[in-house]
């Protein structure tokens, strides 16, 4: 039986999620950050524990951060792309070597990665949500992802609604999917590997 607090992020990181929301409501997909269970079936999802590089698209305030650099080796690395210039800030202030962050957008990830001399990523997380952004802008984002992800790597993605899914779908072929319920609201997480 799980208890009640394992749920609850810190409280400055609601406020500041729930701020996020109000100031860009389209741009952050809930009014409060992810459980535990979530960031934790996330980081399993996507095998970070054996990735030498990792992209997090929408860190938003850092829970599933924490947990990607918690899972990932030491000599890894990770850059977490966020759109909202606070969220990006608030990121950047936590102490691990192996964090890099930018402020601006997932359809950036080439040049991105050639700008940071990154390898290609083994894993790939995103809580950004499809939903609520145009569906070209959706699609340049899959498709960038497709073409940075190193073979055998995986794209992992939670959304409360499957326009992942759809916009993916084309493009990198049928995701393997499971629902998280131990999360608010619950959370359908979806997989794709690259051969």
């Amino acid at each position: 039986m799980f208890r009640l607090e394992a749920l609850r992020p810190q409280q400055d990181d609601r406020l500041a999620f729930l701020k996020g929301f109000l100031r860009e409501p389209k741009d952050v997909g809930s009014v409060i950050p992810s459980s535990r269970f979530l960031e934790r079936r996330m980081v399993r999802m996507a095998g970070v524990r054996d990735a030498d590089s990792v992209i997090e698209l929408g860190p938003g305030t850092g829970g599933t951060t924490r947990a990607i650099l918690s899972a990932m080796p030491e000599s890894s690395t990770l850059l977490a792309v966020e759109l909202d210039p606070v969220f990006a800030d608030l990121v950047r202030g936590f102490d691990d070597k192996r964090l890099m962050v930018h402020q601006g957008s997932a359809e950036n990830l080439r040049e991105l990665i050639a700008t940071h001399r990154l390898k290609p990523p083994k894993a790939i997380l995103s809580g950004i949500p499809f939903s609520t952004m145009p569906v070209d802008v959706g699609t340049r984002i899959i498709e960038a992802i497709r073409d940075v992800l190193a073979p055998g790597g995986c794209f992992v993605a939670y959304q409360f609604r499957g326009a992942v899914a759809d916009r993916a779908r084309p493009i990198l072929g049928e995701p393997e999917s499971s629902l998280e319920l131990v999360n608010i609201p619950p959370m359908r997480c979806y997989r794709w590997c690259k051969s």
